[in-house]
């Protein structure tokens, strides 16, 4: 069993959440834990020993929470290495304790590693031209960031790289792809090509930015898949270029899971440049205007009904691999304050389909077009830590992570929000890899080769799970998505718990 102190600063109470912004709530949101997964941590992918790129604990680009069995899934993304070196991609399955009364979490337990597997081949982390030699062929190249369970217990997976949306059998065996709207797909004119950014690509989703988030229908028919950021030509700088990097219009995409069709496209609106800068004292540290559709984007979305969604949104900024491997090349650097980390709940109602709409080299909607509705839900970094919530060394940079997990004994329910870590790993312009290690408030930090050990009194970055209750008014007309019960043989749950672990919150 292994014991452990939360390693970054987050007060341990409950507190109410003043929810700005979101006129109707009348009920709060409180913050009841949190969960730190050490960064040494690994799964349960059979290998021998502790290695980043084989078995190290991946989490959580995305998270799920199956009601009907009391089962999690924490899926990881491409791996350590941004895509330069192999990994297997898979989805953890694991079993948490909520306590019923007070939403506090505990006993973090995998069960099952599951990876991604096609014809006897796994997919890999591997971008396309390194897996297949070629940028214009996707293959099995895979970047897996949104993750939802099908009626029948099959899973729905999103990717970045296609972007992609594909179906596996819960052993993770392919079973199909669904049909991509073309005007998502990138080019570099009329050629695809599944690597490179801007300017070489000229349409479809960003590099990098592809199906961020997906979740499923309560009713088991439609599955909505979002990109992290708008089209790379849908927006336009001050020179008149193409550049989604100045637009806020991202595009949700809606498919029917029957045909695997795509049946409309939605437009999401970010939070507007101005309010988020309005937020960061002064102006040195103020987000740019390329940034707007850039660093500013979603990381998931979870149905509340089959016309209501929550979704996070973030910012690029906090604790995480990106600012401490600054540190490490400039000790003085002082890093950006966080700015945005938050939920918001959007509505279908009214919202026009844009299937057949080009917003190329506009900011704007065109007259008439409706976005989907959007209100804030609440604000996670205010929550984590009221005194500052642009403490960067309070705040993890990644929030990925989000589901509605059990209803506790008072009708409210536990909000889940995870963090990725990514690996806590990072990369040089050689495509050499190393393990990212710091203390807790981040001034001490270095870089190590990979799979080797920290200096005495740093850690590699861990990931974290927070739980908040929300109380079930303030979810509405919330309708529970309904799967097919399954069970572990006896012998099996036997043999997953001798090779999995346990964490435990240490209390004083």
């Amino acid at each position: 069993m292994v014991r452990f102190r939360h390693w970054l600063f987050i007060v341990a109470c409950s507190l109410a959440v003043s929810v700005t912004g979101y006129a109707t709530s009348a009920y709060g949101i409180s913050f009841s834990d949190t969960l730190t997964i050490p960064g040494r941590s690994t799964d349960l992918y059979p290998f021998a020993g502790n290695s980043a790129n084989q078995n190290r604990l991946g989490f959580f680009s995305d998270l799920y929470y199956d009601r009907v069995n009391n089962i999690y899934y924490a899926l990881s993304d491409r791996g350590p290495g941004g895509g330069v070196i192999p990994y297997e991609t898979r989805v953890q399955k694991f079993t948490l304790d909520v306590n019923p009364i007070t939403g506090k979490i505990r006993k973090f337990k995998i069960l099952q590693t599951i990876v991604f597997k096609k014809d006897g081949q796994t997919f890999n982390g591997l971008n396309p031209e390194l897996l297949n030699g070629d940028k214009a062929v996707l293959g099995q190249s895979f970047d897996p960031e949104g993750f939802a369970v099908a009626p029948n217990g099959n899973f729905y997976v999103s990717d970045e790289y296609g972007p992609s949306v594909y179906e596996f059998t819960p052993n993770g065996s392919f079973v199909r792809a669904f049909v991509i709207p073309d005007n998502i797909i990138p080019k570099a004119g009329s050629s695809l090509n599944y690597v490179d950014g801007r300017p070489t690509i000229t349409s479809g989703r960003q590099d990098n930015r592809g199906f961020e988030g997906l979740t499923i229908s309560p009713n088991g028919k439609k599955l909505f898949a979002m990109l992290q950021a708008p089209l790379v030509n849908e927006g336009v700088d001050n020179n008149g270029r193409n550049d989604g990097r100045y637009s806020r219009n991202l595009r949700l995409v809606e498919f029917d899971i029957a045909t695997g069709e795509s049946t409309a496209q939605y437009i999401y609106q970010l939070e507007s440049l101005t309010d988020i800068n309005d937020r960061i004292p002064g102006t040195d540290d103020d987000f740019g205007q390329n940034a707007q559709g850039r660093n500013i984007g979603i990381s998931a979305i979870t149905a509340l009904n089959d016309k209501e969604f929550l979704v996070l949104e973030r910012d690029n900024r906090g604790f995480g691999v990106d600012v401490l491997n600054d540190l490490v090349d400039d000790p003085t650097d002082i890093p950006n304050p966080v700015a945005s980390k938050r939920i918001y709940k959007i509505s279908l109602v009214g919202a026009t389909d844009v299937s057949g709409i080009n917003l190329t080299g506009t900011n704007t909607l065109p007259e008439g077009v409706n976005p989907v509705s959007k209100t804030l839900f609440f604000d996670i970094a205010q929550a984590l830590n009221p005194e500052n919530s642009g403490d960067w060394t309070k705040i993890p940079e990644k929030m990925e992570g989000l589901t509605i997990g059990p209803k506790l004994r008072n009708g409210s329910y536990a909000l889940l929000v995870g963090t990725d870590n990514d690996y806590s790993v990072t990369q040089n312009d050689d495509d050499v890899q190393f393990d990212v290690c710091s203390n807790q408030d981040g001034t001490s930090v270095s870089k190590v080769p990979i799979d080797s050990y920290c200096p005495r009194g740093q850690r590699l970055v861990p990931g974290f799970l927070y739980s908040f209750r929300v109380n079930a008014a303030e979810l509405g007309n919330f309708e529970k998505a309904e799967t097919t019960p399954t069970s572990t043989p006896t012998a099996g749950l036997v043999a997953l718990g001798l090779a999995g672990f346990w964490l435990k919150r240490q209390t004083d």
